[in-house]
């Protein structure tokens, strides 16, 4: 082959490369966009649903154990915490949820979310080898999140520490009721699309009321899923490609290095449960310790605010503090369990106990997954 050959063929690659960039770029930003009209079309349907609609949310959420447990039980559902929490987000920003019994629900989507990594490992169950360290790993997304719930939750409910700073800083982020609106062009970007939807369910098929606004939420929901879904679709396949790199070059580094590794991984997927989950076949084989796992996962809790607080563009004052709640919830759990030394070892030392008593016997590993995230829940949610 020629030197002229040649150069024409690198340029030929490097023209493809450039190409496949721009188009996924384009996609990405479309899902998003896609997203975002999803979360407006949901605040919008609840004006149509009725006070009954919003009287029964407040039940619900009156009780902070059962807010708990439906945010949990929402995202184990959805396999997505960005999907529970962005509802939630529009359903505070049309003031169908109080403040105070999101709240939970932030925190128990929180809890969900961590389900996926732990049912991956179980793929490990017949290699006794490989199968502690994958378990063990898999587990301190679960045992991160239970005891920054067991640590804030309490805390939150004597003093509403989180509501109250989460309401400053969106006070002063998008200012308060009483001062000149902030006029955002992405929501005056969406705001088109959206109502073009509500005004062909509502005006043009003529379905109103409750069972108008059943179908809208129905959409916004479906929207919603679909555009997260083929977001994580689109950047699973970056990651898994590169995952060998990644960890080379990257993990190696200091701890709030991995954090913010993690942080920036999950924003570019959408779901910190991909991020989390790409972290146990690496255990699982030898690559990675707990203690390069946790910043990491640490990183995917913070990274996965993201989404709600890019929901919370499209609402208001309330949407953009419940948003912020899941933010300062996350990075309370940093400051908890990873700043100190001695308290990082605390969820490491609990995952390997638990990994050992799973490596004597695989149905504990079973019954805790079904007791964690199904039969607990559950029971309580029906008891309470």
């Amino acid at each position: 082959m020629s030197t002229e050959q040649s150069m024409a063929s690198s340029d030929q690659i490097r023209n493809k490369r450039i190409a496949e960039i721009l188009l996924r770029v384009i996609l990405i930003i479309s899902l998003l966009y896609i997203f975002l009209v999803g979360v407006s079309v949901l605040g919008g349907s609840i004006k149509f649903l009725g006070g009954g609609f919003a009287k029964g949310l407040l039940n619900v959420t009156s009780n902070p154990l059962l807010a708990l447990f439906s945010g949990m039980f929402a995202t184990v559902l959805f396999q997505s915490s960005s999907v529970t929490t962005s509802i939630i987000v529009g359903l505070v920003a049309s003031s169908a949820l109080p403040m105070g019994g999101a709240i939970p629900m932030v925190m128990g989507a929180n809890l969900g979310t961590s389900v996926t990594n732990t049912l991956v490992s179980l793929g490990y169950l017949k290699n006794q080898k490989h199968f502690r360290d994958a378990f063990a790993a898999a587990t301190v997304h679960d045992i991160f999140n239970i005891l920054t719930v067991i640590v804030l939750l309490p805390i939150e409910l004597m003093t509403g520490f989180l509501e109250k700073n989460a309401n400053q800083i969106a006070s002063v982020l998008f200012g308060s009721s009483s001062s000149i609106s902030y006029n955002s062009p992405i929501k005056a970007a969406i705001k088109p699309v959206s109502k073009g939807i509500e005004t062909i369910v509502v005006k043009d098929l003529g379905i109103t009321g409750s069972i108008g606004g059943v179908i809208l939420a129905l959409i916004a929901g479906a929207l919603i899923v679909m555009a997260l879904g083929f977001i994580v679709k689109t950047m699973k396949a970056v990651v898994e490609s590169n995952k060998g790199q990644i960890i080379e070059n990257l993990l190696a580094k200091n701890g709030y290095f991995a954090i913010l590794f993690g942080t920036l991984l999950t924003i570019s997927v959408q779901s910190s449960s991909i991020t989390t989950s790409l972290l146990v076949p690496m255990a699982g084989a030898g690559v990675l310790s707990l203690s390069s796992i946790l910043p990491v996962t640490i990183g995917a809790n913070i990274g996965t605010t993201a989404t709600a607080l890019l929901a919370a563009l499209t609402g208001n004052v309330a949407g953009l503090a419940i948003a912020l709640v899941h933010f300062l919830f996350n990075s309370m759990g940093l400051i908890i369990w990873y700043v100190h030394p001695s308290l990082r070892q605390v969820p490491i030392f609990l995952c390997n106990k638990l990994a050992d008593l799973t490596l004597k016997n695989r149905l504990h590993g079973v019954l805790y997954i079904l007791g964690t995230f199904f039969i607990i829940p559950f029971a309580l949610t029906v008891v309470l």
